[in-house]
């Protein structure tokens, strides 16, 4: 994945996330179960249950970026989530 940014840490939530969640629910979850500092630019990812999604939230100085992958048809899933 080709970034705009240089993120100085990553961070994997690791259980998963009700993905109806958008922007400001996500950096409720970094800030509250996380314990993390949202603006920092580090890349938080989330997956959702089934393993095939990933959303990533970041902040670029100035808001928040929302990055969303899907898997195909395949029936793939993400191997770390």
């Amino acid at each position: 994945m080709k970034m705009f940014v240089e993120p100085k840490c990553i961070y994997l939530h690791r259980d998963a996330v009700d993905f109806r969640k958008s922007i400001d629910g996500l950096v409720a979850i970094v800030e509250g179960e996380l314990e993390r500092d949202a603006y920092t630019g580090a890349l938080f990812l989330f997956c959702n249950k089934a393993k095939d999604k990933l959303k990533l939230v970041y902040w670029d100085k100035t808001g928040f970026a929302l990055w969303y992958k899907r898997l195909g048809a395949t029936r793939s899933r993400f191997v770390y989530c």
